[in-house]
């Protein structure tokens, strides 16, 4: 029996059959056909929104911890910088940056006194409002220049992107794969 997780690894959990094995080797094979396709114009994107993005006084990262805590709550600083997928010096960095700036507060861990948790201030949360605001803005106006059906397609594909993101871990090397018994 041939076993399969993440493309290098297999554990006796994860068991697969011939057939769904050729099934998932055939789904591999058309999404990276699709990201062959995709991913120049994604790039080409990227650099375009954050250029009118840059505006912001916040970075892209300092955005995502900020909007990991509103969504999670307080965390450690090594909770953050796993979630994150980097190193505890640059997570440690971004928060001191942003406490400094009084967007973050440091408390203490109501589980372990001796710990230390990060926490969104009301500041923050109006800074992360008004900046998403912002470059929803910046986002549409790109979706803007798109013809009805266009926009249709577009709409559609949020759905997508929605699931590909919250499939895919902060481990860069392991995306929680549709299909694969491990999940979790």
């Amino acid at each position: 029996m041939l076993y399969h997780v993440d493309m290098t690894s297999a554990t006796p959990e994860n068991k697969e059959t011939p057939e769904e094995r050729k099934k998932r080797e055939a789904r591999e094979q058309w999404a990276l056909e699709i990201s062959e396709r995709v991913r120049p114009a994604m790039t080409k994107l990227y650099v375009m929104y954050f250029r009118l993005a840059s505006q912001s006084e916040l970075t892209g990262p300092q955005l995502s911890i900020m909007t990991r805590l509103q969504d999670h709550g307080p965390a450690r600083i090594s909770r953050i910088a796993e979630e994150e997928g980097i190193q505890m010096p640059t997570a440690s960095n971004a928060l001191h940056q942003l406490e400094v700036r009084g967007m973050v507060q440091r408390v203490r861990d109501i589980d372990d006194r001796r710990g230390v948790r990060v926490d969104l201030t009301p500041l923050g949360h109006e800074e992360l409002v008004r900046v998403g605001k912002e470059r929803d803005n910046y986002f549409a106006q790109m979706l803007s220049t798109l013809d009805e059906d266009q926009l249709k397609q577009a709409e559609a594909f949020v759905d997508v992107v929605q699931a590909l993101a919250e499939r895919y871990n902060s481990d860069l090397n392991k995306p929680k794969s549709a299909g694969h018994a491990d999940q979790s």
